[in-house]
């Protein structure tokens, strides 16, 4: 065997950033690249598409032509079953799918069923209407989605007229049905058995023993009779309502809408009749607005007309169906291919594995013709974040690799391969002198398998660039989005607040090495939480107990009184009292909003300081928050201070240029997705995002972490790290994993 060693005087090879290597050698590489794998688009935009899209109401931006252009190529001209828009916040995702569709509709694709977050629906159905000419619409996702399907059954024979859009609520679209045995009886003697209602045969157990009907009737799993399959249970509504049905519910739903109240409701159904009241509101909102007398005046003011609508933009009424789950009826009852086009949006919200919504979601995909998926994170860090994702909509693909589900049916097994194959494992050995070993001397040793952060080149070659197609907002071109800034800023802590905090933090630190000594976990997540929370939380006593026994293991006294700002807080006054000067509106983000509540406190600080604030609650429905923001902002309001969980999808906050992150949280999604709020297609402003972080603190510790998290994110986002192995990061833990290591060896 020869050695070749280098001689010591040899100059060592150069080593650079990733990067940098792209730069100086990018062409040459992008020139072999092509010329090994020809890009499905090469930048000819095929002519009939585009002039599809140049006849929009509303056009896309060369860009986004480009990515539908690509999209289209894709599923048509290719033939693949699916695709990917992986695009920044605020790129305009939306636009796309309604574009893209469109122009599939010129290539035989009739109808698109968009999958849309609850609180999205409505704004769906707004943005079609405002792009599309001609185009049909369907809002399933209220009480009437049954009824609607089952008219789309009965109308498939019908030429098309137009594109189609079904809109479901992801809610909506895995909530099932509410039923109870339905049987007949027979006596003998005291005793009541079942029996079929259409053949009369007996109800038996699997001994075959005849079942008494009280012992069915307390069933929660639906039969079938064994002899001729009848089903044996019937729909019911959750809540039954007595008396005059009809009446009844179309006056609740009066009621619903603002300006009418129980006796205006009395008037209008005295007046109408509840039939004709009943089929304006299910079917024609705009009309019952625009309701007229026996002598021609309008019913309601013009006051009264612009909260109508306003409000009745988010509402749905039904009248007559009870609830069945949606996915179910499209499998079951509508023909394959009934819809063309799937559009999947926020699709990484469908990645889990035993998640209703991702089940459902499946089920859908396996029935239409192509798919096409939207999100602005695709993956949060793990290889398995996308590995059910890819499987439900590119099933013959993954079955192919090898990824195939177990025999109870399962796919954990082909979800752990996926991360052998393509992700970071961690295999941790621990060895142990084992006492319990009386006639030798003997050592216990144990393997433990953890995933990490990371997604090989080989994943993202085979699963994700064959199928996804990459916007950022710098795609756009200059002129169409202002400037993004992101800035840190450690604020410092008074000298007290900074005692306090190193006396507490020594003595749950000490508390927990003792715990993780005894291979006892319990309190790594009571220790991070109220480390990372104390510094926002210190106007108040903080008393921290065991989660498991209940034992007393630090008291801190409050260190500020109710109306004495803290350090952050005054850092956060600061910057909302500069941004108004400037004209400039603050959204503020807590993730304190439960337990320990700050947002109130916040309200009450720059309400002092003579700013008009609002808070916005999880109370505020997800449907209503546009609304609600719209309204604070007709209101003149300064501050919005709100959970970023309650903002990051769907909300465009263009008139809140301005964004600060009291804290971040964990989660890269979150984060990611909230700090792009404002930063979208028609923001005029440069927009300041701004994290607040505590010196010395975990905070600190916590947004380096999750920036870190962010990087490996944007790898399967088109972007480049600064080296090869931040690909991997194969010594990465998950944020709270990695806060606890850095305590501990603090």
């Amino acid at each position: 065997m020869t050695t070749v060693q280098s001689s010591p005087s040899a100059s060592s090879p150069a080593v650079f950033p990733l990067s940098q290597f792209i730069d100086e050698f990018g062409d040459s590489l992008l020139d072999s690249l092509n010329h090994s794998l020809p890009p499905v688009y090469d930048g000819t935009p095929d002519t009939r598409r585009q002039a599809v899209m140049d006849g929009l109401k509303r056009r896309p931006f060369a860009a986004q032509a480009d990515v539908v252009q690509t999209v289209a190529k894709l599923l048509v001209d290719r033939n693949e079953p699916s695709a990917i828009v992986n695009g920044e916040m605020g790129c305009g995702k939306t636009l796309l799918a309604i574009a893209t569709a469109a122009v599939l509709y010129h290539e035989g694709y009739r109808r698109t069923l968009v999958l849309s977050p609850p609180h999205l629906v409505y704004k769906w159905r707004r943005e079609i209407q405002q792009t599309v000419p001609d185009a049909r619409v369907w809002v399933l996702n209220g009480p009437d989605t049954l009824l609607k399907l089952i008219t789309l059954r009965d109308q498939l024979h019908l030429a098309a007229t137009g594109p189609e859009f079904f809109i479901l609520g992801r809610v909506r679209m895995r909530m099932g049905y509410h039923w109870k045995p339905a049987f007949a009886v027979r006596r003998q003697g005291n005793f009541v058995f079942a029996v079929c209602p259409d053949c009369g045969q007996r109800i038996t157990d699997t001994d075959g023993n005849w079942l008494m009907a009280s012992l069915i009737s307390h069933e929660e799993t639906p039969r079938k009779c064994t002899h001729c399959k009848t089903p044996l249970w019937t729909l019911i509504r959750p809540q039954t309502i007595s008396g005059d049905l009809q009446g009844q519910m179309v006056g609740k739903a009066l009621k619903r809408i603002p300006t009418i109240g129980e006796a205006t409701a009395k008037k209008l159904t005295a007046t109408f009749g509840t039939d004709f009241l009943a089929s304006m509101l299910g079917d024609n909102l705009y009309d019952f607005i625009n309701l007229m007398d026996g002598d021609g005046e309008l019913v309601f003011s013009d006051r009264q007309a612009g909260r109508m609508e306003r409000a009745m933009a988010n509402m749905e009424f039904g009248f007559g169906e009870g609830n069945y789950q949606a996915s179910e009826y499209v499998k079951r009852y509508l023909p394959k291919g009934t819809f063309d086009l799937m559009v999947v949006d926020e699709a990484h919200e469908y990645k889990g594995g035993s998640s209703a919504q991702g089940q459902a979601m499946g089920v859908l995909a396996s029935g239409v013709r192509k798919t096409l998926l939207l999100t602005g994170t695709l993956m949060g860090g793990y290889a398995d974040d996308i590995f059910f994702l890819l499987f439900r909509i590119l099933t013959r693909q993954m079955l192919e690799d090898g990824y195939r589900p177990g025999r109870n049916g399962s796919l954990n097994a082909a979800a752990m391969q996926f991360m052998r194959d393509h992700g970071v494992l961690k295999e941790v050995f621990s060895e142990s002198n084992d006492e319990a070993h009386k006639t030798a001397k003997g050592k216990k040793s144990t393997v433990r398998v953890s995933k990490a952060p990371g997604f090989g080149p080989k994943g993202v070659l085979r699963c994700l660039l064959p199928y996804t197609v990459f916007l950022k907002l710098s795609d756009l071109g200059s002129g169409i989005l202002p400037p993004y800034r992101e800035e840190f800023r450690e604020v410092a802590m008074t000298n007290e607040q900074a005692v306090v905090y190193q006396e507490l933090t020594g003595k749950l630190t000490a508390l927990l090495r003792q715990a993780l000594a005894k291979r006892d976990t319990t309190l790594m997540g009571v220790v991070l939480n109220v480390l990372l929370a104390w510094p926002e939380c210190c106007f108040r006593q903080e008393t921290v107990k065991h989660p498991r026994t209940r034992q007393v293991l630090a008291c801190v006294p409050s260190l500020f009184k109710e109306m004495q700002a803290t350090p952050k807080e005054q850092e956060l006054t600061d910057i909302c009292l500069e941004e108004k000067a400037a004209g400039r509106k603050v959204l503020a983000y807590s993730t304190y909003s439960g337990t320990r509540d700050t947002t109130s406190r916040l309200k009450a600080l720059l309400m002092r300081a003579g700013l008009k604030v609002a808070v916005l609650r999880a109370t505020v429905s997800p449907e209503q928050r546009e609304d609600w923001v719209a309204d604070q902002v007709d209101r003149g309001i300064d501050v919005i201070v709100t959970n970023p969980e309650l903002v990051k999808t769907g909300l465009d906050l263009l008139e809140f240029p301005t964004i600060i992150f009291l804290q971040t949280g964990f989660n890269v999604y979150t984060l990611l997705q909230a700090a792009r709020r404002s930063w979208r297609i028609g923001q005029q402003q440069d927009v300041r995002v701004i994290f607040l972080g505590y010196t010395g603190t975990s905070q600190m510790a916590c947004l380096d972490l999750m920036a870190r998290k962010i990087a490996v994110a944007q790898s399967t986002a088109g972007d480049v790290p600064e080296s090869g192995l931040d690909i991997l990061n194969s010594d990465g833990d998950s944020v709270e994993i990695a806060l606890a290591k850095q305590l501990l060896t603090a």
